[in-house]
């Protein structure tokens, strides 16, 4: 059956059927807004998988494999761009979940403006819509390759479509939290199924270095493309743009208590950063099976599954495309409630307010389907998962910038918010016009220093060097714009950060409105590292401390495990 053996296609059935019932029973538990958007209720364990499904979909181990496939081990980078940033997490959770918000958007309009929580809305509905895209042009692609090319994976896109939006719509993030549990042990499942088989059929890492001659390709650092400087330059990129990726405000508030939300943040992040090893292995054992055959490379995972799992079981096939599809539900769900916030919350509520919540309930779901609708769009519009990747790279950091300016500065304004995202926006166009490429490549330095880089006989500017000029531009615009226009209210900034200071507490009520400390509630005095300024940086507790030492071990200690591993 479309390429299936019979036990594959009855795996599939029951987990679709058992996902659906999930999603079902869940939309029983949604009785207000905040249910639906930012239920609080949640332990380490669902936090931990939460994070984990989330931020775990299938398009990256195609992108990765694929990158592995074309470049060596080092595009693992592709994903393991955000592991420096993954220790940081561990400081940026409790500060989310004290914001006491439902959307990053709700922060914004707390530090600076309504208007400026409408504008992060707008860029966080696109940053979704091409998240999704991307998911789905990647999954896509995997699946169609197990289907042998018996289905379009224009086709296989829409049915994906339909299934996460059958629960997600239903049981809001509620929904999306609970799937994520179980999803989460079945990506990990699909991250791991068809490495021992695809080693074992090139002779493992010793069959490896026999068939492969290049030694680029078993480094992790690869200077022709993906050295030193591309990995620091992406890392500082992720780290400005994670703080404004729509879903961290459910990755990191959605638990009962802000320990919760940083463990669950930290932990699932990491065990994706352990997966990603596995993905790139896959990538390096195809490039050896595959020798001396032309592959699309966005196909490789798929075909390996294809080549293997049928053999050694039947329904194992089955199993890997259950556990893809739990990659992309998991995380395309999220996205999909993430969105509908965004717009309910920031633009429509303040133009419409005093509705009924069954209002805004249906006004998050019709706006579910329209992110969803252009997410689909994109998918089919885009040319490759790695291209669409690398756009998703560049979109949070644009309001990242004001995000940090305003969490650390105090006299960053309004108009500097503003002036830091239109500009960054800008020059990010700006840098793929031939007028700048033309411009950059004739400087006296740009050879030695790689500003401009040739990719199918077309000239584009060197990735990190793109991401180091729009970051540069929108950082300096935010402060010199900042340092003419008028100082936001300093009463609406002490309110700000007493918020970023006051922790949650446990069985702490829900706030009547976003951004705002319950009643009864103490704030902490102000212990600020730089007394007396314009600068804002706390004085960290013993926990934080703690906590981000011991992720930058673990950081450490995967780096090492996979340079032991590979050799």
């Amino acid at each position: 059956m479309l390429g299936l053996h019979i036990a594959d296609v009855a795996v599939l059935v029951v987990y679709l059927l058992g996902i659906m019932a999930i999603g079902i029973w869940a939309a029983r538990m949604i009785k207000n807004m905040g249910d639906y958007f930012m239920p609080r209720t949640f332990g380490k364990a669902f936090l931990v998988m939460h994070a984990f499904g989330t931020g775990t979909h299938s398009d990256q181990a195609v992108s990765v494999a694929s990158k592995t496939f074309t470049s060596g081990l080092s595009g693992i980078w592709y994903q393991w761009l955000w592991l420096f940033c993954t220790p940081f997490y561990w400081l940026i959770a409790p500060i989310m979940r004290r914001f006491r918000a439902i959307t990053v958007a709700d922060v914004f309009t707390a530090r600076y403006h309504r208007s400026v929580g409408m504008l992060f809305a707008l860029v966080g509905m696109f940053n979704l819509m091409v998240t999704i895209g991307v998911m789905l042009k990647g999954s896509s692609a995997v699946v169609a390759s197990c289907f042998g090319d018996q289905v379009s994976p224009n086709t296989i896109i829409a049915v994906m479509t339909v299934m996460f939006l059958a629960y997600g719509l239903a049981g809001g993030l509620a929904a999306a939290i609970v799937t994520d549990f179980v999803q989460g042990i079945m990506t990990i499942i699909f991250s791991f199924i068809l490495l021992p088989f695809a080693l074992d059929a090139v002779g493992g890492l010793a069959g490896l270095r026999e068939t492969i001659s290049d030694p680029q390709m078993f480094s992790l650092v690869a200077p022709a493309e993906i050295g030193t400087f591309y990995i620091a330059v992406i890392a500082l990129n992720a780290l400005i743009g994670i703080v404004t990726q729509p879903h961290t405000m459910g990755n990191c508030a959605a638990g009962r208590t802000e320990s919760d939300g940083r463990f669950g943040f930290t932990v699932g992040s990491f065990i994706k950063r352990f997966c990603t090893m596995a993905w790139s292995l896959t990538g390096l054992a195809a490039v050896a099976y595959f020798a001396g055959r032309e592959v699309d490379p966005d196909q490789v995972y798929g075909l390996m599954a294809r080549e293997f799992l049928p053999a050694i079981m039947p329904g194992l096939l089955g199993v890997f495309l259950a556990a893809l599809l739990a990659s992309v539900m998991s995380s395309c769900d999220s996205f999909m409630i993430a969105s509908s916030a965004l717009f309910t919350e920031n633009v429509y509520r303040p133009l419409k307010p005093e509705r009924e919540a069954d209002h805004y309930l249906l006004v998050g779901r019709v706006t579910s389907l329209v992110v969803v609708a252009g997410g689909v769009l994109f998918a089919f519009w885009l040319p490759g998962v790695v291209k669409g990747l690398e756009i998703f790279w560049k979109i949070s950091p644009m309001m990242g910038i004001a995000f940090w300016l305003g969490l650390f500065w105090r006299r960053t304004t309004v108009a500097g918010a503003w002036a830091s995202t239109a500009t960054a926006f800008f020059v990010w166009w700006l840098t793929t016009t031939d007028f700048f490429i033309g411009f950059v490549g004739a400087l006296p330095m740009a050879e030695a220093l790689r500003f401009v880089l040739v990719k199918g006989g077309s000239a584009e500017i060197y990735l990190p060097w793109q991401m180091i000029f729009y970051l540069t531009a929108g950082t300096v615009a935010g402060i010199v714009v900042s340092l003419f226009t008028q100082p936001v209210n300093e009463d609406k900034l002490d309110r700000y950060y007493e918020l970023v200071r006051t922790p949650v507490e446990a069985g702490e009520p829900d706030p009547v409105e976003p951004c705002t400390i319950p009643a009864g509630i103490a704030v902490p005095a102000k212990r600020n590292i730089f007394a007396n300024s314009s600068i804002e940086v706390m004085v960290p507790d013993k926990s934080s401390v703690y906590g981000f030492a011991a992720s930058w071990g673990v950081v450490v200690g995967l780096i090492y495990f996979f340079i032991a591993v590979t050799g």
